[in-house]
């Protein structure tokens, strides 16, 4: 594809600020990009970005001047992300069912659904308008996969589960999987069956090898637009809110509530049956263990308010110079006290 930067300024609504007939094929990192290329720069990698071998750059208000012809918007990176869905190749497939797929009795199919080779839909499911499944992709009994939404090689969405509108499923997520629920019984662990579901709300996104459990009774639930990362478990009746980030190797125990417009780091941990206030954010790592309150900025284990963790670990940095000067002054006390004899009293 092939666009003006003026064109391209005029899609992002920003102020151009050089050669506006210069032609753009393609997007590119500030370290790759030539001159054909368009990239940009958040604030601090502004001053990084005038090495750039860029044609363009998009660049946040107020970045200054620049030799490459540039484009000012109000948020670089969300403008950026616009033009990455513009240049994407895009992937085609026909529509329609592969003759090697498996489609059970009483399927409920959509209109322009994608169905691939070895895509198994047990009966009685429910595959909405212009959905896309990939090989190897299980869809269970009386699950509804909302319209608009993909769903990746090897992905499971087992019976009962509902996906929302224009889901994304990444490779070898598994949806509805049984809940980590037993109970002890004469030695031996006996399993307590999970007769709930998984509803995941609209636009939301399930990155590769995530497990989001079925609820005992009831439905685990994510709310619209969560972003859940790669390695990521949700536990059963978990009720995950709106706009939430889950960053990869998080592990959310069962029962757990989330607000909205909450963001997890990585390998972030929580115990079961508390409650997480929304707009708030846990630095990886972060050990959550009690009910928590909106606007929360966390981090440490167990979490604490994260400018008390920076605090904490200033001081760890600095104990093995504070310990060498605790063991000096030991021996300079007990040098004084074997002079003055005060150990003898």
């Amino acid at each position: 594809m092939t666009k003006t930067v003026q064109e391209i300024a005029q899609l992002l609504g920003g102020e151009l600020k050089g050669d506006g007939n210069l032609a753009i094929t393609g997007v590119a990192s500030l370290e790759t990009a030539g001159p054909g290329d368009i990239t940009f720069a958040v604030d601090q990698y502004v001053e990084a970005a005038h090495g750039t071998k860029a044609g363009a750059i998009v660049l946040g208000k107020g970045s200054g001047d620049f030799t490459q012809t540039a484009i000012y918007v109000d948020d670089a990176k969300a403008a950026f992300a616009k033009l990455l869905n513009l240049y994407a190749p895009p992937v085609v497939h026909e529509a329609g069912v592969s003759d090697r797929a498996y489609i059970g009795k009483d399927v409920k199919l959509g209109e322009n659904v994608t169905i691939l080779a070895f895509a198994y839909v047990d009966d009685y499911a429910e595959i909405g308008d212009n959905v896309t499944l990939y090989p190897g992709v299980f869809i269970g009994q009386h699950a509804v996969i909302g319209e608009g939404s993909t769903i990746y090689p090897n992905a499971t969405v087992r019976e009962g589960c509902v996906v929302g509108k224009r889901n994304i499923i990444h490779a070898s997520a598994v949806i509805g999987s049984d809940g980590f629920g037993f109970t002890p019984k004469d030695g031996v662990h006996v399993k307590m069956q999970q007769i709930g579901n998984v509803v995941l709300g609209d636009d939301v996104e399930i990155g590769s090898h995530v497990g989001v459990d079925r609820a005992a009774m009831g439905s685990t639930t994510v709310g619209d637009d969560t972003k859940i990362d790669n390695l990521v478990h949700i536990g059963h009746n978990d009720h995950i809110g709106k706009h939430n980030l889950i960053v990869a190797q998080t592990g959310i125990s069962g029962s757990v509530t989330t607000g909205d417009n909450c963001t997890f780091g990585g390998q972030v941990g929580t115990v079961g049956h508390i409650t997480i206030g929304g707009n708030s954010i846990y630095a990886a790592r972060s050990g959550i263990t009690n009910n928590m309150p909106e606007n929360y900025f966390g981090a440490g284990f167990p979490v604490q308010p994260h400018q008390e963790w920076l605090r904490m670990e200033v001081t760890l940095k600095r104990l093995p110079a504070m310990l060498k000067k605790f063991k000096e002054l030991e021996k300079k006390i007990a040098k004084y006290e074997s002079m003055f004899g005060f150990g003898n009293k």
